[in-house]
């Protein structure tokens, strides 16, 4: 998502805010722990970001199937100064 967003912007420096997240998971049958799946990257954005930009909303859902067979799929919304 960061290499993503860098390509697409040129810097991450004009993050201003990341608003939301959408996280999808590959689950077996069962699985109750999507949440704990996703904290891994809102905890990144949170270090890499700050608090104050890098909080943000989160949704996070199972799936019984990803395209191309991933485990995760993660979008993002995020606000930028120009």
């Amino acid at each position: 998502m960061l290499s993503s967003l860098k390509c697409e912007l040129g810097t991450l420096k004009n993050i201003t805010a990341w608003l939301r997240v959408f996280g999808m998971i590959n689950i077996a049958p069962g699985f109750m722990n999507t949440p704990s799946v996703i904290n891994g990257f809102s905890d990144l954005i949170i270090e890499v970001f700050g608090k104050e930009i890098g909080n943000h909303k989160r949704s996070a859902v199972g799936m019984a199937e990803l395209p191309f067979g991933a485990a995760v799929e993660i979008e993002t919304e995020v606000e930028i100064s120009t």
